[in-house]
Order: C-alpha cells, then sequence, then structure tokens
C-alpha cells in the first residue's frame, strides 16, 4: 500500500495544531497532571528501595510501604528542623520589626534629600502597590491551598503506582508490537535511570550548597545562618528567582540586625562565589552530567514550564524533556530532534560537507 506524502505546508500545520491542542490539555488538566507527574517520579526514585526489599523477602505492600514511610520521614524530619528554625526566628520578630522601621525611615529621608520625593509621595506609592499585589497574594493562597490538596494526593498516587508496576510496564509492552519490544525495554531502562540520576543529583547538589551557604553566613556573623543557609539552597532548585530570594533574605536580616554594610556585602560576595562554584562545578558534574541537556534546551524548557504550570512546571520540565531526548533517540525519524535536546557538539557543519560534495559531483575535474 502506497503512503501518500504531503506537502510539507501541510505537515507543519497539522504538527503545529497537535502541539497547541497538547499544550492546551496540559494546561486545562493542571490540577490533575501535576500530582501525578510528582507521583510517578517519586515512584521511579522509589523503586530501586521496593525492590530491594522484595529481594530481602518483604511482601510487596509491605515493601511499598516501608519505602513511603522513609520518605516521609525523611520530608518531615526537613520541614522540622525548618520549623524549628523558624519558630525560634519569629520570636525575634517585634524587635526586627522595630529595627526594619527605622531602616525605612532613613531609607525615605535619603531619597527625599537625594531625590526630592517627599515621604506622603513615598507612602502613596508604597500603598498603591502594596493594593496592586492583593490579586497576587490571593493567587498565592489559592496555590497554597492547592499545594496542599497535592499533598494529599501524591502518597496515594505513588503507592498505587508502585503496586501497580507491572501492570503498567505489560501494556507498554503490549501496546507497541513485538518487533519494537527490545527498543521499549531500552526506553523504559534508560528513564527510570535517568530519573533516578536527576533527583538523586539534584538533592545532592542541594545539600553541598545549602552547607556552603550555612558556613557563610556562620562566618559572616549572620542571625539565623543555618535557617537561611538551608532556605537559600531549596530556592536555589528554582532556576533564576530563586538565587535572587536566597540572596536577599540574608541581606535584608544583615540589613536590619548590623550596622553599616560591610555584612551586606559579604552575604552578596560569598553567595556569588558559591553561586559560581554551583553553576560551573556541582551542576555540570553532579545533576548536568546526569541528564544530557544542553543549556539553551535547559533555560528555554525551564521558561516553559514555569509559563505553563508555574513553580511545579520549573520541577517537572527537566527530567521530563530528559525522558522526551530518550524516547527521540531510540526512534529514527526523530533522532534529529534528540540530538538538538542533547549536549553533544558537533565538530562540523553537516550542510557544508554535503555543499561541498554536491560541488565535486558537479565538477568532477
Amino acid at each position: 500500500m502506497q503512503t501518500k506524502n504531503y506537502p510539507f505546508y501541510i505537515q507543519a500545520t497539522v504538527t503545529l495544531f497537535g502541539l497547541i491542542l497538547f499544550v492546551y490539555v496540559l494546561d486545562s488538566l493542571s490540577d490533575i497532571l501535576i500530582p501525578l507527574a510528582f507521583a510517578a517520579f517519586i515512584a521511579v526514585l522509589l523503586n530501586r528501595l521496593v525492590n530491594k526489599l522484595r529481594k530481602w523477602g518483604v511482601p510487596q505492600v509491605l515493601s511499598i510501604v516501608l519505602a513511603m514511610l522513609l520518605a516521609v520521614i525523611f520530608v518531615a524530619g526537613l520541614f522540622y528542623f525548618l520549623s524549628s528554625q523558624i519558630a525560634s526566628f519569629s520570636s525575634t520578630l517585634p524587635t526586627l520589626k522595630a529595627k526594619f522601621a527605622h531602616v525605612v525611615n532613613d531609607l525615605k529621608n535619603y531619597i527625599f534629600m537625594h531625590f526630592g520625593i517627599d515621604t506622603q509621595r513615598q507612602a502613596t506609592f508604597i500603598n498603591d502597590a502594596m493594593n496592586n499585589s492583593k490579586g497576587l497574594v490571593g493567587k498565592t493562597i489559592n496555590t497554597v491551598l492547592g499545594t496542599l490538596s497535592v499533598v494529599f494526593l501524591i502518597p496515594v498516587y505513588v503507592f498505587l503506582m508502585l503496586l501497580y508496576k507491572t501492570l503498567i510496564i505489560n501494556f507498554l509492552f503490549e501496546v507497541f508490537s513485538e518487533e519494537n519490544s527490545v527498543r521499549v525495554a531500552e526506553i523504559l531502562q534508560e528513564t527510570k535511570a535517568a530519573i533516578q540520576s536527576y533527583i538523586i543529583g539534584l538533592l545532592t547538589e542541594t545539600l553541598i550548597v545549602a552547607i556552603m551557604n550555612s558556613i557563610a553566613l556562620l562566618l559572616l556573623d549572620v542571625k539565623y545562618a543555618i535557617l537561611f543557609g538551608v532556605i537559600g539552597a531549596l530556592l536555589n532548585m528554582l532556576p533564576y528567582i530563586g538565587g535572587l530570594i536566597a540572596i536577599a533574605l540574608p541581606v535584608l536580616m544583615a540589613t536590619v540586625t548590623k550596622d553599616g554594610y560591610s555584612t551586606q556585602l559579604g552575604v552578596i560576595a560569598a553567595y556569588m562565589f558559591i553561586q559560581f562554584i554551583d553553576n560551573n562545578f556541582l551542576v555540570p558534574k553532579i545533576v548536568s552530567s546526569k541528564v544530557q541537556i544542553n543549556a539553551l534546551i535547559s533555560i528555554i524548557i525551564v521558561l516553559l514550564g514555569g509559563a505553563l504550570w508555574g513553580i511545579s512546571g520549573m520541577f517537572l520540565s527537566i527530567p521530563f524533556i530528559a525522558v522526551l531526548k530518550i524516547v527521540f533517540d531510540r526512534i529514527e525519524d526523530l533522532k534529529p530532534w534528540g540530538k538538538l535536546l542533547g549536549d553533544n557538539v558537533p565538530t562540523r557543519n553537516i550542510g557544508q560537507v554535503w555543499l561541498r560534495r554536491r560541488q565535486r559531483a558537479q565538477n568532477p575535474s
């Protein structure tokens, strides 16, 4: 049977409409798909531990429960540490608030003296900004409430995915023809390894950054150094905006607790040095080495993920595109897209090579 070759503009139009429909579905069903996506990645991460427990003779259900219990204990321990630090921080809020008001008053006087803007106009500007931010605050509260509902859904999804793992894998094998079974097995194996390596690498990088942040702030004698160091490392997992907030928090604390600006400058210098180490050594060696995606695609996909699913999209974008690359590398027609996503830069221009060959063929002499 002869297949019909459609013109390029028809193929491009169909592909474009398909992408638009796909993005529309992702956006419309985000409340359902986001917890499912997180649950899938967590299930893949815990699968190795579940398999080890199964090899030790532990029943399947009990293995899943124990693996999830260890994960919950780890997360609960992290939240307990942060909450205890925050409770200690809140006890000094009245003093910090008074100091902050004094700093703000000095800043208003400075603006009036150097820019001629009186304090009344400054207060009006601040009030207008606060009123305009009410919608953003309401949206943030809704996001937090939605996140809390997701937190209760994700463990259920993870448990069921691990419980029905064999059923899901058999479906993926049976839905494709038998001649593609080896290719499907390779894709599943590499996808599992990529997700596990990426998450483990990201957690390792976060731990190292938290230690470096805390040591730097302790040496600079910033109050609640460990709290801000850990929060800064967690915020560092959010590209772009996370690093700025991570620096702003200890700088603000140093401003309201210390005289002068030497500590603030020290915090900025220390965090810039830590960011240099993180971006040039930790991320390439620990995180990016696990997921072979080039920097250009990483930036674009993170921005697209943030525009589509917000902060959740930023977290999920890199492992998602890594899975796509694994699939593209295994399908002949999609291999060029896999090369585009990868970080292997060609040493020569294929177009120029083909052009030279054509010129030689036309002019054999």
